[in-house]
C-alpha cells in the first residue's frame, strides 16, 4: 500500500492490536504507527490515558480505537482482538507488549509478585496469541510480536523470576513461529535494554528500585527506539519475517 507522499511502507492501513498501550513502550509505538498510517486498537488498564491517546491520534487524522484491558484476563484480551475485527474488518498485528520487571532476591519471598509477574508476562502472551491466532488463521496473514527482554539471555541476582518470564517468552515464540507456517504466519520477538519507560515503577523493594532507578536514568534510550524497530518488522514484505531484534542502549554492557 502507498502513503501519502506516494511510497509504499507495509504499515498504512494495517491494523495493529496494542497491549500495554497507556505509557511507555506500547504508548510511543501506537504514535510511531499511527504516524505512518496504521489503525491502532490500544488496551491497557488505564483507560483514561488510552482513551486520551486514541482521541489524540485521531485528531491528527489517524483511526485508533481503545478498550480497558488486563492482560491476565483471556476474556479481556479476546474482547480487544474481536473488537478491532468487528469495526476494522480484520486484524494485521498483535504486539504483546504489556509486561512488569518487579525485581527482588528470591530470599525475601515475594510471592506475590511473582506470580503477577508470571500472570502478565507469560499468561498476557499467551493470551494475545490466543486471541489473534484463530482471525489470523483465517486471513492466512498476520504477525504477532512478542516482547521478551535481554534479561532473557542474562539473569543477574535479583531478576531470576522476571527473567525466566522473559525466556519463556521466546520458547513460546519460537513455538509458535514453527507452528504457524501453514497459514503464511509471521512472528517476531522484540527484545530491548534499558529503554525508558515506567517498567522501573513495577519494582517493590526500595533499595532494588533504587538502583535500576539510577541505572535506568544514566543510560536508557527513548521507548522511540522500541517503537521504529517494530515498524522496521512490520514493514518489511510479506516473504520476510524478521524473527527476533535485540537491542540496547549503546553504553549498556549487560
Amino acid at each position: 500500500m502507498e502513503t501519502r507522499n506516494g511510497l509504499s511502507n507495509n504499515i498504512e492501513g494495517k491494523v495493529v492490536v496494542i497491549t500495554g498501550a497507556s505509557s511507555g513502550l506500547g504508548e510511543a509505538t501506537a504514535k510511531h504507527l499511527s504516524a505512518q498510517g496504521a489503525i491502532v486498537v490500544l488496551g491497557a488498564r488505564r483507560v483514561d490515558r488510552i482513551q486520551s491517546l486514541a482521541q489524540e491520534l485521531i485528531d491528527k487524522g489517524g483511526k485508533a480505537l481503545a478498550m480497558a484491558t488486563d492482560v491476565t484476563r483471556h476474556e479481556d484480551v479476546k474482547a480487544l482482538v474481536d473488537a478491532a475485527v468487528q469495526t476494522f474488518g480484520h486484524v494485521d498485528v498483535m504486539l504483546n507488549n504489556a509486561g512488569l520487571m518487579p525485581h527482588s532476591p528470591l530470599e525475601r519471598l515475594k510471592i506475590d509478585d511473582w506470580n503477577q509477574t508470571i500472570d502478565v508476562n507469560i499468561k498476557g502472551v499467551l493470551y494475545g496469541i490466543a486471541a489473534a491466532l484463530p482471525h489470523m488463521k483465517q486471513q492466512k496473514s498476520g504477525q504477532i510480536i512478542n516482547v521478551a527482554s535481554v534479561a532473557a539471555r542474562i539473569v543477574r541476582p535479583g531478576s531470576a523470576v522476571y527473567a525466566a518470564t522473559k525466556s519463556a517468552v521466546l520458547m513460546i515464540s519460537e513455538g509458535l513461529r514453527q507452528e504457524v507456517k501453514p497459514y503464511g504466519l509471521r512472528t517476531t520477538i522484540l527484545s530491548p535494554g534499558a529503554v525508558a519507560t515506567e517498567l522501573p515503577n513495577s519494582i517493590t523493594e526500595p533499595d532494588i528500585a533504587g538502583f535500576i532507578g539510577k541505572f535506568y536514568e544514566e543510560i536508557a534510550i527513548p521507548a522511540e527506539s522500541f517503537a521504529r524497530a517494530v515498524a522496521f518488522a512490520i514493514s518489511q514484505p510479506p516473504e520476510v519475517d524478521v524473527n527476533e531484534i535485540l537491542f540496547r542502549p549503546t553504553r549498556q554492557e549487560i
